[in-house]
């Protein structure tokens, strides 16, 4: 699978909501640097899991509409809306953020991001 098939999976997966499908797509060491509404936050493997676990106990279900997506070399670049569905009320698709991220890729997982986010 290439890295772009393999990014694109993994948005189009349970992901962020299912930690034990999270650790399939992430690589051991990976890091991701997020420049946020709020500020930069970087996370680690460990961090990143347990923001899956939260993200869990909120949401019935997340989407990300995918719009752009670039690959070269190991290296895949993402522009996406992310929607939710909270556990409140599950039928009602909320819009969450707009996310532009790079990611590299190591051994086939996600393993270095570089993520931008905007809630509107």
């Amino acid at each position: 699978m290439s890295a772009k098939e393999i990014v694109k999976s993994f948005y189009k997966s349970d992901a962020f909501i299912n930690p034990t499908i999270m650790k399939e797509y992430l690589h051991p060491d990976c890091i991701l640097d997020w420049n946020s509404s709020t500020g930069f936050i970087q996370m680690d493997y460990k961090e990143l899991i347990n923001l899956t676990n939260d993200i869990s106990r909120a949401y019935v279900r997340t989407k990300a509409r995918i719009s752009h997506i670039v690959e070269e070399g190991n290296m895949v670049s993402v522009r996406f809306s992310h929607y939710v569905k909270t556990i409140e009320n599950p039928r009602e698709e909320m819009f969450l953020a707009h996310i532009m991220i790079i990611w590299e890729l190591k051994d086939n997982k996600l393993y270095r991001g570089y993520q931008i986010s905007q809630v509107m």
